[in-house]
């Protein structure tokens, strides 16, 4: 059974490649953004993501390369990112899914630095085949960015005059922040702070159908119940 699926997304795939398309245009996507925080008592902030957008890696190519020469990640990796079979799943705009606030989508504007009650992002994805009337399944994938990591890029931007178009990856390289600079001014001084823009998510091609038990009901119902 899973040679013949294996097939049949090849052949897929050869399709997909002469019609100049990615296979996740064949999908549907739902994905949730969850901020955990250091204090276990205060709830998960949860975010549903308006619309996920699906595009090939090679079209960020040139970001990635501008990522390599800010020293943010190696050579070598940046040219392993861009030879895999890699979709991409821009997030530029969400819906708080807090129950005492009445949802509205916005553009992503997320205050991360200078802070240090998060403990971590995470973002959860599911998927359907496209048209089809079944639930959204979860992709068996993790995508998390520990406050840490994503602060120690934070601090080599200090430096940086860009405003915007900042960008910062998990050592996994699965979730790429886009990161707006600004400066703020007190009546003693300026300060800059770091706000979150746009998610992307990079995910290999061969794990668009790896699918596990549950849907996003079931699967976010415990943020719900602490929040």
């Amino acid at each position: 059974m899973g040679d013949r699926k294996t097939s049949a997304l090849n052949r897929l795939r050869q399709q997909l490649r002469k019609k100049r398309e990615s296979l996740a245009d064949q999908f549907e996507f739902k994905m949730f953004m969850i901020f955990h925080f250091k204090d276990k008592k205060k709830p998960c902030a949860l975010f549903e993501i308006a619309e996920v957008l699906p595009v090939m890696t090679n079209n960020y190519e040139d970001s990635i390369l501008k990522g390599v020469k800010e020293e943010a990640y190696s050579m070598e990796s940046s040219k392993e990112l861009l030879e895999k079979d890699v979709v991409q799943l821009h997030a530029p705009r969400w819906q708080s899914l807090r129950k005492d606030v009445i949802g509205c989508t916005t553009e992503m504007d997320f205050f991360l630095w200078p802070r240090n009650d998060i403990e971590k992002i995470e973002c959860m994805l599911f998927s359907k085949w496209r048209g089809e009337e079944s639930p959204f399944k979860p992709l068996q994938c993790e995508f998390t960015f520990s406050q840490e990591d994503y602060e120690k890029q934070l601090m080599r931007l200090l430096t940086r005059k860009d405003k915007s178009g900042l960008i910062v990856n998990n050592p996994a390289q699965s979730m790429f922040l886009f990161i707006d600079r600004q400066t703020l001014d007190t009546s003693k001084s300026k300060a800059i702070v770091f706000k979150l823009s746009s998610v992307c998510l990079y995910l290999p091609q061969d794990k668009l159908t790896h699918w596990g038990p549950g849907n996003p009901d079931e699967i976010l119902q415990q943020y719900f119940a602490t929040s």
